[in-house]
């Protein structure tokens, strides 16, 4: 049970959250989301960040009240909020609370084998693969991992937020796929990402059997989500906020009412005739079951666009900091909407900002007439410039009002 000083401090959290929901700006934004991603001319380019492990410099534990975890959680989650509200940039924020649906995931471990990790002792240190699958044979012990529905502590959680919040923030319960498609992540995960570039030459056997796994496994669960009738839109966040996608029906949602986003980041190494044999051709298949897809991380797909747009139901092509934007507006022309992705590195640590500013203006100024969002992602420090993110939004959003 928690406190009522733990429960004060949310709900004076949630006050705010609510207020930056209800903001006429917060309609703006989602309007130019909605826009870009509809392939209609947006008053100007989107711009977001996301501080992935900045957040530990911008909201240390120590900055924290709540000694409840679930309220620590929603604690932290709403400062975020109110934090990316100082930056300025285009946040959505929604006004209700989600309450996640419960799903038994069998096994537990998901794959039947425990997934392993060599870990630094240094803080912040970098982590290695340590695979359970070490030869061909230990594929046998794979599963298909099931997912079934559990109403009651759905119920129970959804009524603890309601309890706790539903005054402030109408609650939700929401429902999305339990695996992804970008299943490079677990063939690495479970083979090793050195082993996988060695069996796609030596083993090419191994590994289309362990993709072919993953596909499957995807696939079964989306059919297994879709089975409970519980699926709810997933096109309210940065990067995919949009229109409803589909026919809007009384019929129950399926995939094809959902965005799906995946990248083949473990396979940016391999020659555009390997990345299509050994990763694409088995994400092909999961992309058909969706509405709408998002392709692309921070890996360089300059010589695997023909590939990407071979993509069923593909409309934002990411181009990294490692991709040529060039070859990707060649590509694509108009008929997609392209995500501009920064690189961290060149915006945290620079001491002079013009260098940043001289970028942005770059890009926007080549972009212009084509659907783009910029997005600054895989951050980990600040390096010391507190409001650095605060620059670059402002930057970001002078050169896309710009070249709108």
């Amino acid at each position: 049970m928690y406190s009522q000083k733990d429960a004060d401090r949310v709900r004076a959290l949630a006050e705010k959250v609510a207020a930056i929901a209800q903001e006429p700006r917060m309609r703006a934004i989602k309007r130019r989301w909605a826009d870009v991603n509809a392939l209609r001319k947006p008053d100007r380019a989107p711009v977001w960040c996301r501080p992935v492990g900045c957040w530990k410099e911008i909201i240390p534990e120590a900055m924290l009240a709540c000694t409840e975890p679930w309220l620590r959680r929603l604690e932290y989650r709403f400062l975020q909020t109110i934090h990316k509200r100082d930056i300025g940039d285009d946040e959505p924020v929604e006004d209700f609370a989600s309450a996640s649906a419960v799903f038994k995931r069998e096994p537990a471990n998901t794959w039947g084998v425990d997934i392993g990790r060599h870990r630094s002792h240094e803080e912040g240190g970098a982590w290695g693969y340590d695979p359970p699958i070490k030869a061909a044979d230990d594929l046998d012990k794979l599963r298909i991992p099931s997912f079934s529905y559990c109403e009651e502590e759905t119920m129970e959680n959804k009524a603890r937020m309601e309890y706790l919040l539903g005054d402030i923030l109408p609650v939700r319960t929401t429902a999305s796929p339990m695996l992804g498609a970008t299943l490079g992540t677990a063939a690495a995960d479970l083979r090793g990402l050195e082993q996988m570039m060695m069996d796609m030459i030596a083993e090419p056997d191994t590994m289309h059997r362990l993709m072919s796994h993953l596909r499957d496994a995807t696939l079964t669960a989306l059919d297994q989500l879709e089975a409970t009738g519980l699926i709810t839109p997933n096109n309210h966040g940065p990067m995919t906020c949009s229109d409803f996608i589909g026919e809007d029906s009384d019929d129950k949602l399926t995939g094809k009412n959902l965005w799906c986003l995946a990248n083949s980041q473990e396979f940016d190494q391999v020659s555009p005739a390997m990345w299509e044999e050994f990763c694409l051709q088995y994400q092909k298949p999961i992309f058909e079951r969706f509405g709408l897809v998002g392709y692309g991380c921070c890996e360089n797909l300059t010589h695997k666009l023909d590939g990407v747009l071979s993509i069923p139901n593909l409309r934002i092509i990411v181009s990294s900091a490692w991709t040529d934007l060039g070859a990707v507006l060649e590509a694509a022309g108009k008929d997609y909407c392209i995500m501009w992705r920064q690189k961290a590195s060149d915006v945290v640590f620079p001491n002079d900002q013009s260098k940043i500013r001289d970028d942005l203006m770059n890009g926007a100024k080549q972009l212009q007439g084509h659907a783009y969002q910029i997005v600054l992602r895989e951050l980990e420090t600040l390096s010391g410039h507190p409001n650095r993110l605060h620059e670059w939004t402002r930057h970001a959003i002078e050169a896309a009002e710009k070249y709108a």
